[in-house]
């Protein structure tokens, strides 16, 4: 009973917690989801459990009927050989024009998604934070970036404070991504 006691009172404290954003970043402002929607590619990431081992990942964005976000991630399993795909929900968190989304693959839980640097006159890259400095991930609609824009994303991302020696370079080689 006093388990379930404290978890009800610091349960929602918690939650809140995993959608916020590292001291020092801020996310991008004029941002305008409809433009961000469509297939993104994932250029490079900080390591975590649930993209481990994959190539070729990529997410799509759509606009649902009720103005949800559907949140399509797939990625290549080398050693499975097959694609594996998760499907989840997000919506806008905070204001208007703020680029800080809340991402659910498993129900009521949600992280946090944000827009840190973007490409504001095409959206053709982006530089995506979690709630913490262990979430990064560079994207672009096109499978690679050219080197200097490659390296200017590597610098932003070392100035917001993220060990870039520690990114992933994703493959993004298959003809069936």
């Amino acid at each position: 009973m006093r388990l379930l006691r404290l978890f009800l009172l610091c349960g929602p404290l918690l939650l809140g917690a995993c959608t916020g954003i590292p001291d020092g970043i801020t996310p991008v402002s004029n941002f305008q989801v409809d433009r961000y929607l469509g297939k993104w590619y994932e250029i490079a990431r900080l390591d975590h459990s649930f993209e481990r081992g994959l190539s070729n990942v990529s997410a799509e964005y759509r606009r649902l009927p009720d103005g949800a976000i559907e949140v399509r991630n797939r990625g290549y399993s080398e050693e499975q050989r097959r694609w594996q795909e998760v499907v989840g929900k997000a919506l806008p968190l905070g204001e208007t024009g703020v680029g800080s989304l809340k991402v659910s693959f498993f129900g009521p839980f949600y992280g946090g998604y944000h827009v840190a640097v973007l490409d504001e006159r095409d959206y053709r890259w982006s530089l995506v934070v979690g709630p913490s400095r262990d979430y990064l991930w560079i994207l672009s609609r096109e499978r690679e970036l050219p080197p200097v824009l490659r390296q200017r994303l590597l610098d932003q991302a070392r100035d917001l404070g993220f060990d870039t020696s520690r990114l992933i370079w994703v493959d993004q080689d298959r003809p069936d991504a």
